[in-house]
């Protein structure tokens, strides 16, 4: 028997970037909020200063900061007559496991979507014609729009520290940033990120052949900051232990370092770590919901958290796990593409191709998780016909190093050019390889 808890205004559930946010901002509105985590909690001072961070077993190998797949995982299928198996192998797909969520370990790659994907069907529909889309793409538009969210990107900017260059400032382009971006009311708070050789490189091959690269905005602070709350960043030290790590100078924009902080210093607010939410309560109308049931994985013991208001913070399929298990909502069923539970998830996708040149060294172990060029003509640009190729959407692309760790760099074959021994070139003049274009 579960025991029942004092019921409070909100219970938050997962404590990332969104659970922060709204944990800041409830508890200074002044409701009673109680925020519930999976992980325990990490700092900057205790868990994440050289040389512990920079355990590469630890932090890339045995994925210290994420779901662990042994006791907690999902199972996949690629078509509905495939049995779904279990996931027991984190690959790019890395749900953080601590107080602060993904944001502890992630790139910090921070982007603005336009109303190109705010209003993807209506868009498509106007400029194609309604066949364009095919009957069973579950696309819709949003219901929200660029100009309603605008204010919210800004805020968030400033708050991560993000680093970057407009490139549309109220409706005027600016060189070297995106001009394909939607108008933004000011510049990013830190300017770009120092280029690496391999951006450079891109850049210049990009531009000659007459597209727009831009460096890709990135919550990774290029120089010393405070943002509006009071929170300090350091600058990047280019350290090349980004993704899949916490960062030790405290420059790459997560919430247990800006948002968390402030709201557990505020009364109102209360964290409680290694709870797992087991079920989201709901009244006897199945209209409302009352609360959650989750247990202490370290005691087993069973608690029930009754709260007005249940918001679910943890990544989107966690969230639909939970609201399944609670039945609420109804499912997705692809085959007859009814209900909503579950409907239109969708995971990065991408291709890489690692080049060599003669003559040119590359570091690929230093740099920071958002180190990029970028160019954005194949997606947010409308002057880029989809009509005459069939398809909705669109793509970046970028030349970069996503972090290689000095040992990964090292045992890696696919960086290596033909004939390298042990991640060292091969006795020839001049080949070193590493430049990763995305």
């Amino acid at each position: 028997m579960a025991t029942k808890l004092k019921e409070v205004d909100a219970v938050i559930v997962g404590l990332g970037w969104t659970g922060g946010i709204l944990a800041k901002e409830l508890s200074a509105a002044g409701l009673k909020v109680v925020a519930l985590e999976r992980g325990g909690q990490r700092s900057t001072e205790a868990d994440f200063q050289v040389p512990q961070v920079r355990d590469e077993l630890r932090y890339v190998v045995r994925h210290d900061l994420m779901m662990n797949t042994q006791k907690d995982t999902i199972t996949v299928r690629n078509n509905v007559s495939q049995d779904a198996l279990p996931m027991r192998r984190l690959g790019s797909f890395l749900p953080g496991d601590v107080v602060g969520g993904s944001g502890v370990h992630w790139s910090g790659h921070t982007w603005r979507w336009t109303d190109m994907e705010f209003k993807i069907r209506s868009q498509y529909e106007a400029r194609y014609g309604k066949k364009h889309i095919p009957e069973d793409m579950t696309i819709q538009d949003w219901g929200i729009t660029y100009d309603e969210l605008e204010p919210y990107y800004d805020k968030f900017e400033y708050v991560a520290a993000v680093s970057g260059k407009a490139g549309n400032l109220k409706g005027k382009i600016v060189p070297g940033g995106n001009p394909f971006e939607a108008p933004r009311a000011r510049e990013y708070p830190l300017p770009a990120l120092t280029p690496l050789l391999a951006q450079e490189m891109f850049k210049t091959a990009a531009a000659n052949n007459g597209y727009h690269p831009f460096p890709r905005p990135s919550a990774n602070a290029s120089r010393a900051y405070t943002n509006p709350d009071g929170s300090r960043f350091g600058a990047c030290q280019y350290c090349g232990h980004c993704q899949r790590f916490g960062c030790e100078a405290n420059a790459k924009g997560s919430a247990h370092i800006t948002v968390i902080p402030i709201a557990m210093k505020n009364p109102n607010f209360e964290l409680r770590t290694n709870s797992w939410v087991t079920k989201v309560l709901k009244d006897s109308s199945g209209k409302r919901v009352t609360g959650v049931t989750y247990t202490n994985v370290l005691t087993g013991e069973e608690l029930e958290q009754p709260a007005q208001m249940v918001m679910l913070c943890a990544y989107a399929i966690n969230n639909v796990h939970l609201m399944l298990l609670s039945g609420i909502g109804r499912p997705y069923d692809p085959a007859s593409q009814k209900g909503v539970i579950g409907k239109n998830y969708c995971y990065q996708t991408g291709a890489a191709a690692t080049l060599f040149f003669e003559g040119k060294h590359f570091n690929p172990f230093m740099n920071a998780g958002g180190s990029s060029t970028t160019m954005d003509d194949f997606n947010a640009n409308w002057d880029f016909d989809r009509g005459k190729h069939g398809y909705v959407g669109g793509f970046i692309v970028a030349g970069a190093f996503n972090p290689r760790c000095p040992s990964a760099t090292g045992r890696c074959r696919a960086a290596r050019p033909p004939g390298a021994r042990n991640g060292r070139p091969p006795r020839r003049s001049g080949t070193t390889p590493r430049c990763r274009s995305t």
